[in-house]
This record gives structure tokens, sequence and C-alpha cells, in this order.
């Protein structure tokens, strides 16, 4: 069977990594077609030995494919995967339009994987420091239950993009050089030498939290199927060129067991655990850049709760965190 796979937002950094990640894993591609903004149209971009011309989008070309990954943004998406579907395409979708809209799938393989519809359809890509999340609270549910999360993230410039990351090695390189410091442009403060509790948009009616905490509430909630779990996070950008990294604090329904949830973890799909403080051994971000697994250690019981686990977590934000999870959605459509 043919399988004509269609990349929205070929040209930027997500767009570049699912192309990486269908090339290293064999993910099956008869036909693939590139789509960019019309900027961006005309650019010929080399994968598995050829070279490809991105086109404008159209849709027709989008319905003729059988798998699109969007990766353009959310206005994107809500305009021209609907047309993809009705042309009769499965959607895989990156952005945030469709994540809490009821009856669209928010999938991690790993988690819940029961929800890929057959046929046509948009699937949601959840948020990058959502998807490390649930890949290791879902073997510590199954063993303990989830009571309570607490989680603090530590996000790298790699999740504002590529704006993001150039800001924070030109910052860097000024500081070090003794020179004027280039004033923020994609980011609200300085990175270098630096961090901020700030990502997305603050939200004044939702007590303040930002944007990007609340899709980790909400969409751990409705991956996981627990609409009632508490979970309250705090989003900060760490100046880290690339992989996030998570401090997880468990109220959990049964009595810990720390060696138990070490033995959990190790043999989750997904995870890698790097727990061996003795040897400094244990999750860093430039440990997971560019590696597939969430990285888990530093296991050890929260005395300040009857059943509590503390942890930390690393994992690639372009990876696991969007192009990868796409992909391994992708994999596990009916053929």
């Amino acid at each position: 069977m043919a399988n004509k796979v269609g990349i929205v937002g070929a040209t930027g950094a997500v767009g570049h990594e699912l192309l990486a990640v269908m090339e290293q894993r064999g993910y099956p591609v008869d036909e693939l077609r590139l789509f960019a903004s019309p900027r961006s149209a005309g650019q010929r971009l080399a994968w598995r030995g050829k070279e490809h011309t991105v086109e404008a989008l159209d849709a027709k070309r989008l319905g003729s494919c059988d798998v699109v990954f969007f990766s353009a943004g959310a206005g994107v998406s809500k305009e021209w995967a609907p047309k993809a579907v009705e042309g009769g395409a499965v959607v895989v979708d990156n952005s945030s339009a469709f994540r809490m809209v009821e009856g669209i799938p928010l999938v991690v393989p790993e988690v819940n994987p029961q929800e890929i519809p057959r046929g046509p359809a948009i699937i949601a890509n959840p948020n990058c420091t959502t998807i490390l999340l649930v890949v290791v609270l879902q073997p510590l549910h199954r063993a303990f239950g989830l009571k309570r999360v607490v989680v603090a993230s530590y996000q790298a410039a790699s999740g504002a993009g590529a704006q993001a990351m150039a800001e924070l090695e030109a910052q860097t390189r000024a500081i070090l050089a003794g020179e004027p410091e280039p004033a923020p442009k994609k980011l609200p403060q300085p990175i270098a030498f630096n961090l901020f509790p700030h990502i997305d948009v603050f939200m004044p009616d939702q007590g303040d939290f930002t944007k990007e905490e609340l899709k980790v509430v909400l969409e751990t909630r409705k991956i996981m199927g627990l609409p009632k779990l508490p979970v309250v996070s705090t989003c900060v950008r760490v100046p880290v060129r690339r992989a996030h990294s998570e401090a997880v604090f468990l109220e959990l329904e049964r009595p810990i067991d720390v060696r138990k949830a070490r033995a959990a973890l190790a043999e989750a799909p997904g995870v890698k655990v790097v727990d061996d403080p003795a040897k400094h051994r244990y999750p860093t971000p430039r440990e997971a850049d560019g590696g597939d697994d969430v990285l888990v250690g530093r296991l050890r019981q929260d005395p300040t709760v009857e059943s509590g686990l503390a942890l930390f977590l690393s994992g690639d934000q372009l990876r696991k965190g969007a192009a990868l999870n796409a992909v391994q959605i992708a994999e596990r459509l009916p053929r």
C-alpha cells in the first residue's frame, strides 16, 4: 500500500526534525510532499538522497496525501488541517489548535495509543513539556496510582524557536567578550546567564498562570484520562540551547517503594533511568539532546506527604517533545 506523506511547515525546526526522524526510523514513504509559506515555496530540501521542492499550500495536494504532519502554527492548522481531512488524509498536528477540542484525540503512544482513530481525522500532538511528563507519569500511575502532581519545568531556548536560540548564543558571546549585550527580541527577558518564570502569555482570568502552565495541567488530564487529577505547574525558561527538564513531585494513592518505582520506569517504553547520584549520574539536558528517550533520575521518597515521590527528568523538546511523538503516532496508524 502506497504511503503519501506531507509536511506542512517543512522548512521550520520541527519540519527538519520530522524529516530526520522519519529517515532514522525508516518510516515508509512512497511519495513526499513538502509545504510551507509562499515565501519559502521553491526551496529544495534533500531527503533520502533526493531533492524535494517545497510547495505552497494547496487543498487538493494536501488531500491527496495519506498522512500530513502540520507544524506551522495554530492559525495554519485551523485553516488547512480540516481541508486535508476532507480530502481523505490523516492529520497529525503539532500546534495547539486542536489539543483541547472535544472529540479530537490528544495522543502520546506510550500512554494512550487506543485513542488513535481509523480513517481520515485530526490527531493532536501534545505540548512538548506535557509529552515528556506523561511518558514518565504513566508507568508510575499503573504501579501506584496518581493522587497529585506538582511540576516545575526548566525549558530550553529551542522551545521558543530558532530566534530564541540565536538570542541565547548572541547574548552569551557578548557577555563573555565584555561587549554590549543584544536586547531580547523574541524572549521577554535576557536569557544568557539568566532564567525567568514566563513561557507564553499570562492568563489573569486563570489566576495568573501562564498559558504554558495551563497546557501542562489540562493536557496531562486529557491524555491520561484523569479529568480531575490535581496538577499544578511552574514553567521556567532557562539558558539551555536544547532539551527540557522537569522537577516532579508526586503524591500517590498506594504506599511508595522507590525500588519498585525505579523498576517500573526501567521497563517503561520511551524511558531511560539515569539514577546513580554517587557517580554523578542523573538526567541533564546535554545528555538528553538528540536522544529519543525521556531520561529520569533523582528518584527519592518525598517525606512531606503520606506516599510521595520526587524525581527529575530531561528530554529532547524537538524530538520526543514534537517530531518523534508525531512520527510514532503515524507509525501506529492502520495501514
